[in-house]
């Protein structure tokens, strides 16, 4: 265990109010928290730790911040958002001991870095997991709404001044569906639509009892179950093992009118496959807050799906964001300053 009396060098290496500064500070008061706020990028609202775009420091400022995220013990955030940037500091610093990423999905940034396998071992990696859970979780809800509502038809028809005969629509306490993921956020959305009567199957590695869900099935056989649900929510990262595992053989094997929300990661979904999908109403309705490249290229077939919503990774953004992240951090640090294990770890190895 670390001496309680020992100091903790943290440097801010992203954009962060003074405010949450020193809420960081309040809550563990053995940090010292380092940082220099005219060298950050102003925050265009909240939780914009990339900052405006059209900052740019000095080259006296760049080697100010340079110096400043080398002499860290701990990174608060990936220096500038920036794998490269990431990979500098830990080449320069030997002492670094841990960062801490803004994204849940953290890990994605870790591995894009390209770390040695010793910067691998000695730097402990953590994310913000758990904080963006509930915004997704109620993007989710609104995703399923959407479909089982029929919003594109809605929005067509008051667009076009036209009142069509009457329909009836789905109702989600009659629906399975279908929760890929049963981490963080994936418990959430179960949680949120059981709670609308929806029955819940839902995919995990462990396996264990998950409270919501009616139904746990493995990976593999997604492709086997799809025609028994109504819809599907995608919740997981980004790694390798996860890429465009919805694809051809899924869509193929859905339900007509199957409605897909993703909150996950973009390259969980083979997006060649989804537009034909979408075309012959296998797909009934999609809402995707995340792409498998961002921005989503103004070519894209997808902008022209007139059942698809694209949203711009934007439904995990609230207003508490900066503060939540804040409070997580300060409760690692607080761990790692005793010794205890901390929450969030990235896998070094799946990156997850």
């Amino acid at each position: 265990m670390i001496n309680r009396s020992e100091r903790l060098r943290v440097v801010v290496a992203t954009p962060l109010s003074e405010e949450h500064c020193e809420l960081i500070e309040r809550l563990e008061p053995r940090i010292d928290l380092i940082r220099d706020q005219s060298l950050y990028p102003p925050m265009r609202h909240p939780a914009d730790f990339s900052g405006d775009p059209s900052f740019r420091r000095t080259p006296d400022q760049q080697r100010g911040f340079d110096e400043m995220v080398d002499s860290a013990e701990v990174l608060y955030g990936i220096p500038d958002v920036d794998s490269a940037a990431l990979k500098r500091t830990a080449d320069a610093n030997a002492g670094l001991r841990w960062v801490h990423t803004m994204a849940a999905g953290g890990g994605s940034q870790v591995k894009a870095a390209g770390l040695s396998e010793e910067q691998l071992r000695r730097i402990v990696f953590t994310t913000s997991a758990g904080v963006h859970g509930g915004p997704l979780a109620e993007f989710a809800v609104f995703g399923v709404m959407a479909g089982a509502k029929d919003l594109p038809r809605l929005l067509a028809q008051q667009r076009d001044r036209n009142w069509s005969g009457r329909w009836a629509m789905r109702q989600v306490s009659e629906m399975t569906v279908l929760v890929v993921g049963l981490g963080g956020i994936g418990r959430e959305v179960a949680r949120k639509l059981s709670g609308l009567g929806a029955t819940i199957i839902g995919t995990s590695r462990h396996g264990r009892p998950v409270e919501h869900v009616d139904q746990q099935i493995r990976v593999e056989e997604i492709s086997s179950t799809v025609p028994q649900v109504d819809a599907i929510v995608l919740t997981l990262p980004g790694t390798p093992a996860t890429e465009r595992l919805i694809g051809a053989d899924v869509f193929d094997a859905v339900k007509p009118g199957t409605i897909l929300v993703n909150v996950g990661r973009g390259t969980v979904v083979d997006e060649d496959a989804l537009v034909p999908a979408l075309q012959d109403g296998r797909i009934g309705f999609a809402a995707l807050d995340v792409f498998a490249t961002e921005p989503l290229s103004e070519d894209s077939p997808l902008w022209d799906e007139p059942n698809l919503l694209v949203s711009p990774h934007t439904s995990a953004l609230n207003a508490a964001e900066d503060r939540l992240i804040a409070e997580l951090f300060a409760a690692n640090a607080t761990r790692f300053l005793d010794g205890q294990e901390l929450m969030n770890k990235v896998d070094t190895v799946d990156f997850y």
